[in-house]
């Protein structure tokens, strides 16, 4: 059987990647919204006579292309949400809706989902096994993957192995982030509120101040990633918001912190949990303050198989020229729910670099200007159809 050359059936079609790219972006859905994204993608998948089902988690995909060889089961994720952000690149086909915008890749991501199921299905006859494609809502509020997943995404047929990847905006295009173990931290956000004594800001011995509360509380809350924590773990403990207060002449009653706490560790997650409320706990009690606590853990860490990295590597690295493009330690303290599909299937999540310097499309995930390179689609084509094929496609 002759070797299928992924890289150059994805180069084939990287104009119509760019075309659906670009058509995604200038319509953007957020969380739970993607009716029209998901209409676009369940469409494409029809068309190519794969099993479709949708209104999987609200408004996921799933879609089975199936092999004319019986064999495992891999899967395929592609996430499909924008943001609540305004654009502010100026492209041509920046965003046409007010406050919502793809400002972290998805879009890309989805025209590579499609893309892969185009070239794996021209080669359906080679299939030993099948492809479960995942188009995914909502990674954003880290809530899409356990929604298709309590709506059984990940049953009939239960996958062996799964795949996705992120258009990585700290990466230059052509090099690839591939490392073992965690790989992107849990997220998780608190939000605490000081309850005092408000009164005349003229006479603050006659109140209990939640401001001059809440500011001890947020210098201690530093102080157990640097002090508590053992420096060879990570942790991230933020505070975001502070509010409190209406004018300038009242101590008020009442302080609301809000914030976000990451950790690659479940373990060191649920310790950082605990030091964060004991510190609330003391702290409002040293200053006479009452205090609530409530946190979400919103995703759990990324984490690489390492079978499947080992496996998947030499693949890879064939499609970009080399190991030496191939980077070991592209970590983020940022989350993604595809975690929940890899904490039950073991699997790889590649950084695909997406950055290009010289024509100014390297602003970061979430900024109003981000944009990226869009080589990197065919590449990323290239990265899941290979992965795919590894494990489905004998000699491929």
């Amino acid at each position: 059987m002759s070797k299928i050359d992924f890289k150059a059936e994805a180069a084939l079609l990287a104009d119509e990647m760019v075309a659906v790219r670009r058509d995604l972006h200038m319509h953007p859905e957020v969380a739970f919204e993607e009716v029209r994204t998901s209409g676009i993608v369940a469409e494409a998948l029809k068309s190519l006579g794969l099993e479709v089902q949708t209104g999987v988690g609200k408004t996921g995909v799933v879609a089975i292309l199936e092999g004319d060889k019986d064999g495992p089961t891999v899967l395929v994720r592609a996430d499909m949400d924008a943001l609540p952000i305004d654009e502010a690149t100026g492209a041509v086909y920046a965003s046409g809706t007010p406050n919502k915008s793809h400002a972290c890749g998805h879009d890309g991501h989805t025209a590579i989902g499609l893309a892969v199921a185009k070239m794996l299905n021209k080669h359906r006859d080679k299939l030993a096994g099948r492809v479960k494609f995942v188009f995914q809502p909502a990674e954003e509020v880290g809530k899409g993957a356990l929604a298709m997943i309590e709506d059984g995404a990940l049953q009939n047929p239960r996958p062996d192995v799964s795949v996705g990847l992120h258009l990585w905006n700290t990466v230059p295009v052509g090099i690839l982030g591939v490392a073992d173990g965690p790989i992107m931290a849990g997220s998780s956000t608190w939000s605490a509120t000081l309850t005092g004594r408000g009164g005349h800001g003229a006479q603050p011995h006659q109140t209990i101040d939640p401001v001059v509360t809440a500011a001890h509380v947020v210098t201690a809350l530093q102080t157990i990633v640097s002090r508590n924590v053992n420096p060879e773990d990570t942790a991230v403990v933020t505070v975001t918001q502070i509010h409190t207060g209406d004018t300038h002449n009242v101590i008020p009653q009442v302080a609301h912190l809000v914030g976000t706490m990451r950790a690659f560790d479940l373990g060191v997650r649920d310790y950082v949990t605990q030091r964060m409320e004991e510190i609330l706990k003391n702290v409002a009690a040293a200053f006479g303050c009452e205090y609530t606590f409530e946190i979400d853990h919103a995703t759990i860490p990324v984490i690489n198989n390492p079978e499947v990295g080992a496996r998947l590597r030499p693949v890879l690295a064939e499609l970009v020229g080399g190991e030496e493009n191939l980077r070991l330690d592209t970590r983020t303290m940022g989350g993604e729910d595809m975690a929940y599909f890899m904490d039950d299937i073991p699997g790889m999540f590649v950084f695909v670099g997406s950055a290009n310097d010289e024509k100014g499309l390297n602003f970061g995930h979430h900024h109003p200007r981000f944009d990226f390179d869009e080589a990197a689609l065919p590449i990323g084509a290239a990265v899941l159809a290979s992965a795919v094929a590894e494990y489905l496609i004998p000699n491929a």
